[in-house]
């Protein structure tokens, strides 16, 4: 992989701006085409026909440096609405092109197209890019690979070779019906039937072993693995055999390297790797294995994915003594118990930041707005002449924060803050919860949570800290919490009731990771801050699929400030309509 990535048979390269003779190219513009389509796929001895982006399971790579300026025509050829959301990208005036849909853009109806135009500001690493509507982003989904500034280092040894991880869930059935029935009856939706990596389930899955995902290393060799959680609704720990590895990055955020055995990524994050292979042939192959960490009380997909770690064997041994790949030792590793939170937590407080002049941490040191919002489980009622099949059969499951479950609007919240229009949504998004209860301790009886399209308002550049508390209600779970439009520094985290006359003193402030992804601890709390310096509706939501489609989601609207830069543009012209 590396810089001969970079001339993508997908992108047609336009230079933007040229040096003189003999210099490098400063940015230039990349072009891509997105063809929703149907294609049939087998995985598990079964054939389905799922959407896909120009008939690739996953999809394809996209592939930039910093400073370049992405323009991605997306048409839809399926019977879907579609919408593309570039995760982690912070979209600095470009807010029309984040993707989800109903949030910044009414969805691309059949027949329609829709070009998605960004610049890659002050960002480089590991992204991705999915579907942002419903459950479609099950199949929908591919790398985004920012490398940095032509003749820019990596701050950690240049890899022989770069190669993208990504973690997925393969469901026999069809995703949509799932999460269609699930929300008729109240129930929890089916779980996946694999986890795959780069859309291959592994070996340790019926009819599976041909759909295995093989990396060969050479000895002594260091690769750059970027590992990418597009999983619907489960956490994974990640492990190779005999094998440690050092974490270089997280969410396209360099931090300081540290070595471990284990990783953990909660759909959403990315996290990139050194792999240094053994320095001789080891006679043996590494099976490379995921599985869910998952802490709620609702059922989920207890298996495992595997690929294969091959070493090239050396080109002394005649062929005839080459020990035949299928009769070496295959190692596994161990990974951690299932809800094994306290691994999870000790794992993220390694994360830290680099923080030094090249790439410096600027953690908000003053706070203008302080928030304290729940997230978790709870109950909307069962309609009427209606058995449900939620916590019990007159109650349907759902998800808030602060008690309020989020309405989708049927006009794009972005629209119609642009414009003007009013009745799309309420901007008193409560800053605490209206009702204080003890939120990791016995939980109250009544479960009943409030609906409302409801958003916060930010004047720009307001400093932001948000503290994020889990509760007990049906269940702690840990929370995968995505923030669209920016990245944040993740400040503090604990467990049980978050206590600011104690817990805010010990705040890291120096070299806190920056991320755009953060696990609510089960059962506990975590603070973030962040500069509300882009302008636009911002999404907030956990990033377990099926807590979406519940309704644990809000957004933030930070207003234009007074300079040019510090405004949102008009829409495009080609913005679909609802």
């Amino acid at each position: 992989m590396g810089a001969s990535l970079l001339p993508s048979s997908l992108a047609i390269l336009c230079v933007w701006f040229l040096f003189p003779a003999g210099l490098a190219v400063a940015s230039i513009t990349r072009h891509y085409k997105f063809d929703i389509k149907m294609q049939n796929v087998t995985r598990l001895c079964h054939t389905k026909s799922i959407i896909t982006v120009n008939g690739q399971f996953p999809g394809p790579r996209i592939v930039a440096r910093e400073g370049d300026r992405l323009i991605i025509k997306v048409v839809n050829h399926v019977p879907n609405n579609i919408s593309i959301h570039w995760h982690g990208i912070r979209q600095l005036q470009s807010g029309w092109a984040d993707g989800p849909a109903y949030i910044t853009q009414c969805p691309i109806q059949t027949g329609q197209s829709y070009v998605y135009n960004f610049t890659i500001s002050g960002q480089r690493g590991t992204l991705f890019w999915h579907a942002h509507i419903s459950w479609i982003r099950a199949t929908v989904y591919g790398p985004l690979v920012i490398f940095p500034k032509r003749g820019v280092p990596y701050p950690f040894p240049k890899p022989y070779k770069e190669v993208p991880i990504i973690f997925g869930e393969w469901f026999k059935a069809d995703t949509e019906a799932i999460i269609n029935q699930s929300l008729q009856t109240g129930a929890g939706p089916n779980v996946s039937d694999a986890y795959t990596i780069n859309g291959l389930p592994g070996p340790l899955y019926n009819c599976s072993a041909k759909d295995t995902f093989k990396l060969k290393v050479k000895p002594g060799k260091t690769y750059l693995l970027r590992l990418i959680n597009a999983a619907l609704n489960d956490e994974l720990f990640f492990s190779i055999a005999n094998h440690s590895v050092t974490v270089v990055d997280v969410d396209a955020i360099y931090i300081k390297p540290f070595q471990t055995d284990i990783l953990l990524i909660t759909p959403g994050q990315t996290t990139s790797i050194l792999l240094k292979a053994k320095p001789s042939y080891p006679n043996a192959t590494f099976l490379m294995s995921a599985r869910p960490y998952a802490t709620g009380q609702g059922t989920f997909d207890n298996s495992t994915v595997a690929g294969i770690l091959e070493y090239e064997a050396p080109a002394k041994f005649p062929r005839s003594s080459t020990v035949s790949i299928k009769k070496l030792p295959l190692m596994k590793p161990t990974l951690p118990a299932l809800n094994d939170t306290a691994f999870a937590f000790n794992y993220t407080t390694r994360l830290r930041s680099l923080a030094n002049a090249q790439f410096p941490a600027n953690v908000p040191q003053t706070v203008d707005k302080r928030f304290f919002f729940t997230v978790g489980l709870g109950t909307n009622p069962c309609p009427k002449n209606q058995t449900c099949q939620g916590p019990n059969n007159s109650t349907k499951f759902a998800a808030s924060v602060n008690n309020f479950s989020f309405i989708l609007p049927s006009t794009a919240l972005l629209q119609a803050h642009f414009f003007g229009q009013n009745g799309v949504y309420t901007t008193d998004f409560p800053s605490t919860p209206l009702i204080k209860f003890n939120y990791t301790g016995t939980p109250p009886n009544n479960t009943s949570v409030m609906n409302g399209t409801k958003v916060v308002v930010l004047p720009f550049n307001t400093s932001v800290e948000l503290v994020m508390q889990d509760t007990s209600i049906l269940g702690a779970e840990s929370h995968p919490l995505h923030l669209h439009g920016f990245n944040f520094f993740v400040v503090g985290q604990g467990f049980g009731n978050y206590d600011p006359s104690k817990d805010r003193k010990n705040f890291n402030l120096i070299d806190p990771v920056e991320r755009n992804t953060v696990g609510v601890p089960s059962g506990g709390w975590v603070a973030i801050r962040f500069r509300a310096d882009n302008p636009g509706v911002w999404f907030m939501h956990c990033h377990f699929e099926v807590h979406i489609s519940w309704g644990l989601k809000m957004g933030w609207i930070v207003l234009d400030g007074n300079l040019p830069n510090q405004k949102l543009p008009p829409p495009p012209a080609d913005l679909p309509k609802c």
